[in-house]
This record gives structure tokens, C-alpha cells and sequence, in this order.
């Protein structure tokens, strides 16, 4: 899936932020740095290690990021980093048949791995005392991989399977689907992560392996260790485990197709008979975090103020006021290489129509734009946003993956650290600021979702 707001992590923490009120009794939380006592390093051979200590528990979570992703995928063979990914768990001479995945059951810990757009990641989490071996069986993957032919061919099912399941008989999903291809015509983000079903059926062992070759090096990987460990610790175990793994591509500039400016709203209508509930989402083009100074964290409180939860401007509209919706939200996926997205949704109540939401959704947005935004409405968006962000670091998860997320999308360790005080620093004439620049509907598709059999009122496609 594409890479969530505000460093991924906070997307994980809906609703945190009552608890962290309860516990601050009222008080604004502090902008101190996140996850201060992070440091970084680099091996000879070009790997980039994080490590993050946390000494609470006797634990460590270990994850190994690739600089590659879908939108780094030949053209035609979309799909193809999503299945490398299923494909690493298959074995290595050294650990066959899958043995990576029951060592790390029988030592008690857990692993997994994920695809995004712009990254690719692997993690374990372990007692601490496992962490040199869950390093050596993760250096053995990125240069031992051993597929066979049959291993391919039952994998590729695997993958066919999950998009069935998880796009093919999910409207939801499907309408996101349409609406990724719409906003982006010619930039890779408009391809599926998982891939479109017909290049998934062509893909074969020939084009794992040189996806592989190019991308699985060292030198394009970023270790991150978060836990009961320290920066030495770590450093002399990368550099006797990892450090022995030699360069063995150098995949260069991650060059992308530039997104040719949009000039007119898309709409994309999905009807299906499986929708039980009508809904209407908006997604705007708008800059990622290698964006402009200052707009990134604009566009982070602008989402909070908008739509972030029963105090957004969104609900108390639609929900309580108006009573036209029964749900509304906003987000901001900023932690991208390239392109980011601004997005709105909102779920009618009754027999609403959906044009009614899509005039509601316009005039909140109007109304936050040339009436502005109160001080204090604004500052409880921000100690809200830094409140999330103190209490993420409470997971070491949460942790690996904020960092692991900004560096391979073109940010350091001190972007992440320091985004409590940017939030903080952010102005209202910021956040109206970028609400009048980005967040037009020349830059946006809107995406309804229908039952079928039901008819909604909808605006003419050619509205401007």
C-alpha cells in the first residue's frame, strides 16, 4: 500500500490521543525530538545501519530496508518487487525450505515483510540475545537466494490469490485501484503495488533474479535495530555479519517519469453489488515531504484540523451539525520519494446524496480557507500531532518503521527526530497557505463508490 501520513507510524495510532490527554491531565505534551538517542552509521561496503536504543525489555526488533519498490518496477512487469518479496522466505543453500521463517518461530520471535511503492522491508522481532542470528540468516538472503522453478510457479499462485482476495473481490479496494491509475497518468505510483493481474501471470524466475541482482545489494539497504542494544554493539555485529557481504550491483539514481500537470478534475464511479454503503473520497496531487520546506508538516495539521477525528472541522460540520454524513476523515501521505497525496472521504447518512457530501466537503474546505484558523483550534491540532508522536516511540515497531520509511524516501535522521518541533513551529497563515495552493479540484479525483441498483446524484464529470 502506499506509504501512510506522517512518517507511517501515526497512522497506526488513531484514537491514541485520548489516552494521551488522560495522562497529560490537560497539559501540552512537550515538542522534544523523537527518539533522540537514534544514531546512524556505515559500513564499507555501503549499507547504512540505524539503531535505536530502548532498554525497557530484553528485546530487539530487527529490519532490513531496500531502497526499491513497485514504482522502481520495468515497465510491464508490475508486481514484480512484491513477489521478490514473497520470494525471499523460500530459502537459501545454507537455510532451504523456507527454514529462515521456522528458525525465527522456534527461537519465540516474529517476522514478516512488506512492500510499498517505495521501499521494500523485512523484520524480526527477537529476544535480544538472537539478534546476531536473525543478522546472519537476513545477510545470507541478500546474495544466497535459491529459487527453483517450482518454488516460482506456486509462489506466482500465492500472489494471484491475495489479489483476488484482497483487490479483485474488494470494492474498496478496487475503487482505490482506479482512482491510484486516474491520478496518476503517466508517474509508476498509478500502478498497483501488488501488480495488475496479467503482468503478475507472466512473471517468471528470470525476472525475480534480475530484480534481485540489481536492487538486493548492500550498498542499496539500510539496517535498523531498535531495543536492548547499543550503538557498538550494533556496529561490531554489522560489520562482522553484513559487512562481509559484498557489493554486488550499483543500482544508480532512482529515476522516475515526472507527473505532467493536471488540469482538470477526474472522477472515477464504481458501482458493485457487493457495496452495501455509498461513499465519496477525494485524493489531491499534492508535494511529499522533498517538498518545499515547511509545506510537508503545513499539510500534516491541515489533515488533523480538517478531519482528524470528533473535534475536526469535517465532523462537526457534516457529522454533528449538518447530520449529512455518518463518517469523514482527511490524511496526508507525505512520506513519499515523489509525489505525495492530500485526501478527503466522507460516508452520507441515510439517503444523503453523495452530490450533497461533495458540495459539504468544498464549502468546510472554503469556510477553513477564507475564514482562517482559530488559535486555539490550532495549537490543539498540533499537541495533538506531537502527543502521537511521544507515545509512538513506546513500540519498537513503530519506531524502525518511522525511520526506516524517511530514509528510504529521501530523508535523515534528523528529519525524523525533529518533526515534533517542526509540527510545532507550523503557522496558521501555513496551513491556510497550502489549503489555497494544493487543494484544488483541477488536482484531484474524486472516487464514488454505489451499491448496485441504487442511484446517487452525482455532479457532471465536466465540473470544474
Amino acid at each position: 500500500m502506499r506509504c501512510l501520513p506522517r512518517y507511517l507510524f501515526l497512522a497506526f495510532l488513531a484514537g491514541l490521543y485520548a489516552l494521551a490527554a488522560l495522562s497529560t491531565a490537560g497539559a501540552a505534551p512537550k515538542a522534544e525530538r523523537f527518539a533522540p538517542d537514534a544514531s546512524g552509521f556505515t559500513l564499507e561496503n555501503g549499507m547504512r545501519v540505524v539503531v535505536i536504543p530502548d532498554h525497557r525489555t530484553p528485546v530487539v526488533t530487527h529490519m532490513v530496508w531496500y531502497n526499491v519498490g513497485a514504482a522502481d518496477e520495468p515497465e510491464g512487469k508490475s508486481g514484480v518487487a512484491h513477489f521478490l518479496e514473497h520470494l525471499m522466505f523460500k530459502g537459501t543453500p545454507a537455510h532451504p525450505d523456507a527454514a529462515f521463517s521456522r528458525i525465527v518461530a522456534e527461537l519465540g520471535g516474529q517476522e514478516n515483510a512488506f512492500t510499498s511503492q517505495d521501499y521494500t522491508a523485512y523484520y524480526q522481532r527477537v529476544a535480544r540475545r538472537h539478534l546476531p542470528l536473525v543478522m546472519g540468516l537476513e545477510a545470507d538472503r541478500m546474495v544466497n537466494l535459491d529459487l527453483k522453478e517450482g518454488v516460482i510457479a506456486a509462489e506466482r499462485e500465492v500472489v494471484l490469490e491475495e489479489r483476488r482476495s484482497r483487490t479483485d473481490n474488494d470494492p474498496g479496494s478496487q475503487l482505490s485501484e482506479e482512482m491510484s491509475a486516474a491520478l496518476y497518468r503517466s508517474h509508476p505510483y498509478g500502478r498497483p503495488i501488488i501488480g495488475w493481474e496479467h503482468e503478475i501471470r507472466a512473471l517468471n524466475r528470470a525476472d525475480a533474479i534480475d530484480f534481485y541482482n540489481t536492487y538486493y545489494s548492500p550498498n542499496n539497504a539500510i539496517l535498523i535495530v531498535a531495543g536492548d542494544t547499543t550503538a557498538d554493539e550494533v556496529r561490531a555485529l554489522a560489520e562482522r555479519i553484513y559487512g562481509k557481504v559484498k557489493r554486488r550491483a550499483e543500482p544508480g539514481p532512482r529515476l522516475r517519469p515526472a507527473e505532467p500537470p493536471q488540469r482538470a478534475e477526474r472522477r472515477v464511479t464504481l458501482v458493485h453489488e457487493r457495496v452495501e454503503q455509498a461513499s465519496l473520497q477525494r485524493q489531491y496531487d499534492v508535494p511529499g515531504e522533498n517538498g518545499t520546506a515547511g509545506e510537508a508538516e503545513a499539510m500534516d495539521v491541515l489533515a488533523e484540523l480538517l478531519g482528524g477525528g470528533s473535534t475536526s472541522r469535517l465532523y462537526r460540520k457534516l457529522v454533528i451539525e449538518d447530520q449529512i454524513a455518518t463518517s469523514v476523515g482527511a490524511y496526508y501521505s507525505g512520506t513519499a520519494l515523489d509525489n505525495g497525496e492530500f485526501g478527503l472521504y466522507a460516508v452520507p447518512r441515510g439517503d444523503t446524496p453523495l452530490s450533497t457530501l461533495d458540495d459539504a466537503l468544498d464549502a468546510t474546505l472554503a469556510a477553513l480557507i477564507d475564514g482562517g484558523v482559530d488559535a486555539t483550534e490550532l495549537q490543539r491540532t498540533k499537541d495533538k500531532l506531537v502527543a502521537e508522536a511521544v507515545y509512538a516511540q513506546d513500540s519498537q515497531y513503530l519506531l524502525t518503521r518511522a525511520f526506516g520509511t524517511a530514509l528510504t524516501t529521501g530523508r535523515a535522521i534528523e528529519d525524523v527526530q525533529d518533526w515534533p518541533q517542526r509540527i510545532s513551529n507550523v503557522s496558521a497563515e501555513a496551513v491556510i497557505g497550502v489549503a489555497r495552493k494544493y487543494l484544488l479540484r483541477e488536482r484531484s479525483v474524486t472516487g464514488i463508490l454505489v451499491p448496485a441498483g441504487k442511484k446517487q446524484a452525482e455532479k457532471s464529470d465536466n465540473r470544474s
